[in-house]
């Protein structure tokens, strides 16, 4: 972010050019060094605070779109409805997955890559460590769920999961803020915090996560934060969420969300779900359906 400083010391006023630092944290002013920056915080305090804040809600209600599925590059559906292939490290739509997988002598392989499936669990925890080591945050993010569900062979341990989680995160994967967001919720290898739950979501919504988003605006809902939940129910429904949609068709009714705003929200919705859909997306679904796959 551009700073929005002027070129003087905030607290000596010497003029230093590129040498004085601004506030990292409202880019408002700059300093000499620490020693200025110290002398001059408690004058300063409330400003920036309320500075860092007006940033930090910019960041935070900033629409933001999903990633495309690699191989038909339609937005991603939400996410269980995708798959982490451990071979590539790809995440591919269910709809691209179910049409190899009906296709002849594609079943085994996968989607993307065309590598065959692992065929034991030491294999597949294999690939998902080289994904690791080469800084995948979806291998960090499967590795942790393993941990979690103590699955695979390997114990539970939440603690050493949200560890994963939390490098998964560091690395891009917007499902791991999420998760860590849960544990912190529900103290799952932590103690119950929910103000970090919050945080945590929060950084999941700003990667574009509608789950996680709604999760805040209920919550600021239930603390009658009642403008700042309904913005979160209208991005999150514009991005395709169902309850955020429902949320807002609510806020509608009881006259906390305008006419135009519902239905800004309702076209946007359905939008977002035909760019969503296909036949072989469709087709998937109508399996999973029948196969009572949830």
């Amino acid at each position: 972010m551009e700073s929005t400083a002027t070129d003087k010391c905030a607290a000596c006023g010497k003029e230093g050019g590129d040498s004085l630092k601004a506030c990292t944290a409202c880019f408002m002013v700059k300093y000499c060094n620490r020693d200025c920056q110290i002398l001059h915080r408690k004058q300063h305090k409330k400003e920036c605070k309320k500075r860092a804040a007006e940033l930090y809600d910019e960041k935070l209600f900033k629409e933001v779109e999903r990633e495309e599925c690699p191989i038909c590059f339609l937005v991603l559906p939400r996410l269980d409805r995708t798959a982490f292939q451990i071979c590539c490290g790809k995440r591919i739509c269910d709809g691209c997955r179910y049409a190899i997988e009906e296709s002849e002598g594609g079943k085994d392989l996968c989607s993307f890559c065309r590598t065959p499936y692992a065929i034991s669990n030491e294999e597949e925890i294999s690939r998902v460590k080289k994904l690791m080591e080469k800084g995948s945050g979806g291998a960090f993010d499967m590795f942790a769920g393993w941990y979690a569900r103590g699955v695979m062979g390997i114990p539970q341990d939440w603690a050493k999961a949200n560890e994963l989680w939390l490098k998964a995160a560091e690395l891009g994967s917007t499902l791991a803020y999420y998760n860590l967001g849960i544990s912190y919720e529900n103290g799952q290898g932590v103690e119950v915090d929910k103000k970090k739950a919050k945080h945590y979501y929060e950084l999941s919504a700003m990667k574009g996560n509608e789950v996680a988003r709604y999760n805040i605006g209920v919550e600021d809902f239930n603390a009658g934060k009642l403008e700042r939940a309904y913005k979160h129910f209208i991005i999150a429904a514009k991005a395709g969420d169902e309850k955020s949609l429902e949320a807002v068709k609510k806020g509608f009714m009881k006259g906390l969300v305008t006419k135009e705003q519902y239905a800004n929200v309702l076209r946007a919705y359905h939008d977002r779900q035909k760019e969503m859909k296909n036949d072989m997306r469709d087709a998937a679904e109508r399996f999973r359906l029948a196969t009572n796959i949830i």
